[in-house]
């Protein structure tokens, strides 16, 4: 493991699950946490718990996301770690889609992923340190009948992180890509008591997005499918 040191964490479209699990494990590592979503009205018990502060921001506006960093910044100092947790789904057959909707998927799924991806390389490049990790899904390298506006917002997520990765990383930012392939439990989805293990730990999750944040230079990864054992590839 690397010990460069990493002072303050971002995470974009935090939410209980995966965001909450990030934020207590970030935290325990002795990072300073802010949390950015819609509506902070549900991160009041994380916050007081990690010692977050939270900020409303619609990732898919840009001057939202520009003034979330400028505030971050002041209220934290700039973000060394920055997570790209945000998705919006629309689902039903092709011909019967909205396509406000559907711009609204692509919106916050991939283009804000690009506001907030690039206000964080600005302020990384200048100390030619950060990481910036993207949340993806199995619709980012599979699109599912009655779910194009989701692949489509996720697939492009991952071309903005390959691309990232291959310009950023010779200028030491580390941009990675993680593909959750399969459900995440939490309490309002449990697993069946005939199959163990057959939902993603949110925990585990995290402790795989930390060892992608603290892997050393010479070793660093662009992207990583994690799947329970069960799920079909």
């Amino acid at each position: 493991m690397t010990d460069v040191k990493f002072n303050t964490a971002l995470i974009v479209g935090a939410g209980a699950g995966l965001s909450a699990s990030l934020a207590r494990l970030l935290a325990r590592e002795g990072i300073r946490v802010a949390l950015a979503a819609r509506s902070t009205d549900d991160l009041g018990a994380l916050s007081r718990e990690t010692g977050a502060l939270a900020f409303s921001c619609d990732a898919s506006k840009r001057p939202e996301v520009e003034k979330l960093f400028t505030d971050v910044e002041a209220a934290c100092g700039p973000p060394a770690i920055v997570i790209y947790n945000a998705s919006y789904r629309a689902r039903g057959p092709l011909i019967d889609l909205d396509p406000a909707e559907v711009e609204r998927a692509i919106a916050v799924s991939a283009f804000g992923g690009f506001l907030v991806a690039q206000q964080a390389a600005r302020r990384m490049l200048a100390s030619r340190h950060g990481a910036i990790l993207f949340t993806g899904a199995s619709a980012s390298v599979k699109g599912y009948a009655q779910s194009a506006p989701f692949a489509m917002g996720k697939f492009a997520l991952r071309g903005l992180a390959q691309s990232m990765a291959r310009e950023l990383g010779p200028q030491g930012i580390h941009v990675a890509h993680i593909v959750i392939d399969g459900g995440i439990k939490s309490p309002r989805r449990g697993e069946p008591a005939d199959a163990p293990a057959s939902l993603l730990d949110p925990d585990a999750i995290a402790a795989t997005y930390l060892h992608v944040i603290h892997q050393p230079r010479s070793v660093w990864t662009a992207e990583v499918e994690l799947r329970p054992w069960v799920e079909k590839f």
